[in-house]
Order: C-alpha cells, then sequence, then structure tokens
C-alpha cells in the first residue's frame, strides 16, 4: 500500500495533501477496538511493533498476533506464557514460520516471505548469572530482528570474575558496538565492565534478588549510582527496550562503518 502510494505521488496521481491523510491511515492499525497496532514504526525509526502478551487473554494475543502478521509480515510478542506460546505455535503451522526464545516467553511470528536484513551492527550480551538469561533472551531477540550480529555469554557474574575474561575478549575481538549487561542482587557487573572497555554499556537489572533492595531495586540503583562513565540503565527486567537501544546504536554504527569502507 505505501509503494503504490509513493509511486501515484511520483506519476502526478496524487496531491501531498492526500497522500500525507493516506500515509497517516496507514500508520495505525486497529484491532477490534482492543489494540491499535504501529505498524510503521520499523519503516519510521528502524524498530519493529512489539506486543506484551502478558495480561492479555489468549484470544486477544492470537488476533493481535493475525493481524500485524497480514499488514507487516512479522511480529514480536513479548512476555507470553505457555498457554499464550502453545497456541501461537498452533496458530503459525499452516504456511508460517515461527521462532520461540529458548526461555519460552517471546516469540517470533513471520510469514514465508520475511526476510530479517542483517545490518552489519554488532551487539554484545553478557549476564551476570544463570537467573538473569530470560531477560538477557528478550535483549537477544530484539537486537537480532533489528538486523545485528549477537554475541552472548551467560553466568559470568563478579562471583568469580574470572569468568569473564575469555567472552569478555571474544566480544573486543569481534569489535562490538554495544554491550548489554543484565544483572540482578547488587547489579555490579556493569561498573565493572564499564571501566575496562571502550564501549557504551546499556544496563538492565533483573528482578532475581531478595531481602533488603529485592525485586530488582537494589540492582536498578546501583547501576543509576554507578561511577563508571559510559554506562545506561534501562527499567527493571527492560531486556527489550535494552535490546532496541543496543540495536539502534550498532545500526548506526554499521551504517557509518560501511561509508567509511566505500570511501577507502
Amino acid at each position: 500500500m505505501l509503494r503504490e502510494i509513493l509511486r501515484k505521488i511520483k506519476d502526478g496521481e496524487l496531491p501531498l495533501d492526500e497522500a500525507e491523510k493516506a500515509i497517516k491511515l496507514l500508520a495505525i492499525e486497529e484491532v477490534n477496538d482492543i489494540a491499535r497496532l504501529d505498524i510503521h514504526r520499523e519503516l519510521r525509526h528502524g524498530v519493529p511493533e512489539v506486543v506484551i502478551a502478558e495480561g492479555k487473554s489468549v484470544d486477544n494475543v492470537i488476533e493481535i498476533a493475525g493481524k500485524a502478521l497480514q499488514k507487516t509480515g512479522r511480529i514480536i510478542i513479548s512476555r507470553a506464557n505457555d498457554q499464550q506460546v502453545n497456541a501461537l505455535t498452533f496458530c503459525a503451522i499452516e504456511g508460517k514460520k515461527i521462532n520461540i526464545s529458548k526461555s519460552g516467553s517471546t516469540v517470533v511470528l513471520s510469514d514465508s516471505h520475511s526476510q530479517r536484513r542483517a545490518t552489519g551492527g554488532r551487539v554484545g550480551i553478557i549476564t551476570a548469572g544463570t537467573s538473569d538469561i530470560p531477560v538477557a533472551q528478550e535483549a537477544e531477540i530484539m537486537a537480532s530482528e533489528m538486523g545485528c550480529d549477537v554475541t552472548v555469554a551467560y553466568d559470568v557474574g563478579i562471583a568469580g570474575i574470572h569468568r569473564i575474561f575469555m567472552p569478555l575478549k571474544e566480544m573486543i575481538n569481534k569489535d562490538i558496538d554495544v554491550l548489554v549487561v543484565v544483572a540482578g542482587r547488587e547489579g555490579a557487573l556493569p561498573t565493572l565492565l564499564a571501566g575496562l572497555i571502550d564501549v557504551p554499556i546499556i544496563a538492565v537489572p533483573t528482578s532475581f534478588g531478595y531481602g533488603f533492595g529485592e525485586k530488582g531495586t537494589g540492582a536498578l540503583m546501583a547501576m543509576l549510582q554507578s561511577c563508571s562513565l559510559g554506562l545506561a540503565a534501562v527499567n527493571i527486567d527492560g531486556g527489550i527496550p535494552a535490546g532496541a537501544v543496543a540495536a539502534l546504536i550498532a545500526n548506526r554504527v554499521a551504517r557509518f562503518r560501511e561509508k567509511k569502507s566505500s570511501l577507502v
């Protein structure tokens, strides 16, 4: 539809004011008064639409996913429970590809013609502990769906600081553009890494933790109070936002890297 509007403008068949109205109408897709999908978000600024399944009925998730799939060819669904994931898997069997994250809570539905474009962006993701992996996988899926090459390393927290050196060396050798660091409890790992490398770090506090500073509040406060420069923090369990910001940074770096190489 957008291509048709642009063709009509080019051929002089559609005045600019009418074209503007038509494009605005394309931007939002209503789903039976239960959702309004921003179907042109990725086209507009590089971040695909994500539907949060948490708090929604199975029928609503299926209906929203189906409409998004019809209009864009792909939809990311986060925080899906087992019942929702099973329903989405069954729904996507006929003529559709489906990708489910290892944790099972994030689902990517795409039709048979949809292809993910490689941008050349390089994102690294590190978790302090095993309990932080589900949040890290949200970031991984988001960055991957935005075209980035993602390198991950799990369970390398400061309780055994020697565990960090080999994964960090691998990421430095791959010349990553940005690093996402996911940590619960005291949330110290992002601060430590920010003092070691010259790569921007996105810190993600997780709700893993108990006692004083439980449910991620201690980790978030530590990251916000970090004395290491070059570090920014997202909200507790914010894997999707962290992956999106990381990919935006990496993809912009990749574009300038490509321009620079073409001039040599």
